[in-house]
This record gives structure tokens, sequence and C-alpha cells, in this order.
């Protein structure tokens, strides 16, 4: 099955086809940034290579808050375009990824006293969902009355309720995002590698004319030629700049989240409220049979290359934020089943506020250097035609922008199967799911115990997709290491069952891999030590 149309091929091939020739465009990061100008770019027929130094969505895009919203905070600040593309952009993708983003409602508590008022807040979303077309009858907003509030949100009682603001947003898995659209790139002919590190661009004449690389993997160098390099590193993006002598660009933020069972905060909606002690927004909903709680927004100091991690104060603030909002349920850290924190790449625009720094994207061309950065999740694809439109005349080929579909449909799946199974598997496979779910047995089908995740996830990821390393599969290709308990330990046995026949790794290697992600997991998805803040 290596031979399908869009799914990776040998590692090895790939990495034979990297030298002697020249690329119209290298992308170099493999979140959701670098994979829609991959995709972009192969649609025009362009000769693509995209390149990542760790594992694809290793960094912000496995660690977002899996939103795919439409921006309503920037009708606070006046930003009316942006919203609207947001909002747009929103629709395309629950319009062309069913299943992978998928509605969520949102609930905004209307609490007396606090800010922003109800009347603010609705004529907010009076615009909104004009911008999406939508009315009430439709998905529109509309208000919900005390009792209504409480038969909507059981439990929900922060002080001053009065009823609630109800509206409709998307949710999505983020990493499986990226890897969909990745699998379009490479259907359209793009090349796509990860453990392959951008060691610094070549430069003639005074501008980007390639790039050295290395493997992560055996230390193997390639030089490869490049009309153009799109730099997609995200929080990185200054580090590769500086091979061009540009100033820096940003400024780091961390946003950190709380897992916990589904069971202990029970939720059907996202409850969206302001913080009680400073009046940042909050959130938490249900994601893949767990509730998330998120986000912090703070300065990130620590080096980039390492592992981003939540600290304590940020577990007790999200923590009071709950139990502001839900007093019964007493959320305390015991009841955490993961927690995990990944670094934005915001423009530095000199705010104080961390909160308040603007979230939209730049693209600069610094002698054939395109960086393209900030933005948001959802607006990845009009993000890509940006770069790509700077990019075109050093590749000396047109770029038109298109709103043709990203996705290729998905073919029909056995009928026995139950809808559920059959969405799922369409919405993280596409248009090869059938090829690939062809020999799925009932057992293959089930849910692993206390998630979404179907077992079958596991060896197609292994065999299909591209994996180096345990975290790659627990934390990237299915989410088991932040939806169970220390990061899905106790099904290490069965996974390795599983997943053995088509990894290819001797019982050393197996060893050291599962010693590698325990430390990962205790150190990075698990609570930081709380004492120091009396949790």
């Amino acid at each position: 099955m290596e031979g399908l149309n869009g799914a990776f091929p040998p590692r090895a091939q790939a990495l034979a086809g990297l030298s002697g020739r020249e690329w119209d465009l290298v992308v170099i990061g493999g979140g959701i940034t670098g994979a829609g100008v991959a995709q972009q770019a192969a649609a025009q027929g362009w000769r693509v290579l995209l390149v990542e130094q760790r594992d694809f969505a290793w960094g912000t895009s496995s660690r977002s808050s899996k939103l795919v919203h439409g921006g309503l905070r920037y009708l606070k600040e006046g930003d009316l375009k942006t919203t609207l593309h947001s909002v747009r952009e929103r629709n395309r993708l629950l319009r062309e990824a069913p299943g992978l983003v998928e509605p969520q409602s949102f609930l905004f508590a209307d609490c007396a006293g606090r800010k922003p008022s109800r009347w603010l807040m609705q004529t907010g979303l009076v615009v909104y969902d004009l911008m999406a077309g939508n009315r009430r009858s439709r998905g529109g907003h509309f208000h919900a009355d005390l009792a209504a509030t409480q038969m909507l949100a059981p439990g929900l009682a922060p002080p001053g309720l009065r009823g609630a603001l109800v509206f409709q947003d998307a949710k999505t898995d983020d990493a499986r995002l990226v890897l969909r659209v990745l699998q379009e790139a490479r259907r359209l002919g793009a090349t796509t590698l990860n453990y392959l590190a951008a060691q610094g661009l070549t430069i003639e004449q005074g501008r980007v004319a390639g790039l050295e690389l290395q493997d992560a993997l055996d230390g193997q160098r390639y030089s490869v030629r490049a009309r153009c390099v799109v730099n997609a590193t995200g929080a990185w993006a200054d580090r590769l700049r500086s091979g061009t002598g540009a100033p820096p660009l940003l400024r780091p933020l961390r946003g950190s989240h709380l897992v916990v069972p589904f069971w202990r905060l029970p939720v059907a909606q996202s409850i969206s409220f302001m913080h009680p002690h400073d009046g940042r927004p909050v959130f938490l909903y249900p994601w893949e049979g767990a509730t998330l709680i998120g986000t912090t927004d703070l300065d990130h100091r620590e080096p980039l290359d390492a592992e981003a991690r939540i600290n304590p104060a940020e577990v007790g603030y999200l923590l009071d934020a709950v139990n502001d909002q839900f007093p019964g349920a007493r959320l305390a850290p015991a009841d955490i089943s993961a927690c995990y924190a990944g670094v934005r790449p915001v423009l530095d625009d000199g705010q104080k506020d961390a909160s308040k720094a603007t979230r939209d994207h730049v693209v600069r061309d610094e002698a054939g250097l395109i960086t393209l950065t900030g933005g948001k999740l959802t607006t990845f694809r009009p993000m890509a035609q940006d770069a790509l439109t700077l990019a075109a005349p050093h590749v000396g080929k047109p770029f038109a922008r298109s709103d043709a579909p990203l996705f290729t449909p998905a073919p029909p799946l056995p009928p026995l199967w139950s809808p559920a199974v059959r969405q799922r598997l369409q919405a993280r496979y596409g248009s090869l799911a059938a090829d690939l779910c062809a020999d799925a047995r009932a057992q293959d089908l089930e849910c692993i115990p206390g998630t979404q995740t179907l077992w079958i996830e596991l060896p197609l990821a292994a065999r299909h997709e591209a994996v180096e390393h345990l975290d790659d599969l627990l934390l990237r290709r299915t989410r088991l290491g932040i939806l169970l308990p220390q990061g899905a330990l106790a099904l290490l046995e069965r996974i390795r069952q599983l997943c053995a026949p088509h990894l290819g790794w001797s019982d050393a290697r197996w060893d050291t891999e599962i010693g590698r992600y325990r430390a990962l997991v205790t150190t990075h998805y698990q609570l930081p030590d709380l004492n120091r803040i009396g949790l």
C-alpha cells in the first residue's frame, strides 16, 4: 500500500530524491502553516519539498486549543476583516473535512456585573452570525434564560449567573488536521519529510538559493537547491531569519491546557468565560472523549528546542477558573489525567499584556526567504496564499489564488460499519480510508476504553504515517498520550503487539523508545510539583 497516492513513500526513497534537482519551493516547518503552503503550492504544479526538524505537528500544531473558530475576539478590537476571513475559513473546513472539523456549541455565561456585558457580547454575535450567514433557525446565536442555561450546562453556577448566550464555532484534532493537509500535498506531488533539519541557508549573489539539511535520525547531510524557501517554522522563525541579517519579529507565548476525564467534568457545550482574577478568556469543552481546559497566555522564556511544559501557577490558575464556574465540581489536581503546553508564534507589537498582543500573521520576503508566521490555525489556507504570492516571482511560475477544495472526498466505507466508525476513519484518512481499512476486523474497529480512538488507528499509523519514535505514535498520530492517565503507559503491551510488525524495531529499540517516552510523559505531560503554590 506504500504506493497509494498521498501516502508516505519509504523514507529512504524520499531521501534519495533530495539532491540532484532544483526544487521550485522548499518549505521549512511541518506544522499547519507549512502544510498549508506545501499543499497550495503543489496544487499549482510546483515542485515542492517540505522538511520538519522534529515530527510533523510537533510544535504548536499539536498543542493548540484545538478550536477552529471565527475570531470573535477580533470584533472587540474592531478587526472586521480578520473576523470575516476566519469565519469563512471555519465554514469551509466544516464543509470539506466533516468529522475532522466538527461543529461545537459555545455557551458564554451572562453574569451580573461581569464584563463583557450581555448586550456588548450579543451585538458582537449578531455581526458574527451575519458574517457566517447564520440565523437562529440554522446555527445563529440565542440567549438562554437561567433555567435553560442550567439545563444546557448542569452544574454551571458562577456568581451572579442569570443566563447565557449560546453560539456556534468548531473544533478539531489539530495534529490530524496537519496530517490530512500533508496527505493532500503528497497526492499533488509534494515530498514531505520529518526529522530532517535545516542547518543553514545557501546564499548566492545576495539571495537564498538552497539549504543545507541534516537527517536527525542518522546524521546524513544533504544540500538542496531551491528557487525559493518558505520559513514556516512558527515560534522558531527568527532563528532561520537571522541567516539573512533580519531583526527579530516574534514574542513567543506559552499556552497551557489541562485534560480531565469526561466523567469528572461532563459538559456538552464549550463553556467560554472570563477568568475571575484577570478577565482573560478561558474555556472548557468536550474533546475526544475527555474534557479540555485552557488556556494560559504567558511569555515563554525557556529554550524553544525543549518541550514546553505547564508550570504550577498555570495549573492553579486554570483550576481556579473551572471551580469558579462549576463550584460543585471541586476539581483538584488529582482529577487531572494530563496536561500539555505549546508555544505560539505571536508578533512582538510592543503590548505589555501578552493577551493583547496581535494574533495577525506576517509575511516577509528577505532575499528570497519568505517568512510566514503568526496567525491562527483556522486561517492557514489564506496565509499560505499570501506567502506564495510573494514566492511566485522567485520561483518564476505564476501563482493564482484559488477557492478549490482543500481535501479530496473520501470514498464510501462498508455500510455494515457503524456511522461513527465510518465518519472517524474518513475524517482521519480521507481519500485513503477505504484502501487503508480494507482488511479491518470487528475488533480493530472497537474504541480504546476511555477514548474515541479506534484500535485500528495504531497499526495504520505505524505502517503508513512515518512514525519514527513512540511519541509520534501516541502524542500526534493518535492522542492517547494526553487522553489517558500516565500517557497510556498501561496499554503499551498491546500497542507493541499491534505496531511491532510494522515498525521493525528490535527489542532493544523498543526498550529505548519506552524509556524515552516514559520520561517525556512524566516531565512534560503530567502535573509539575504543586507544593510551591499549596495545591
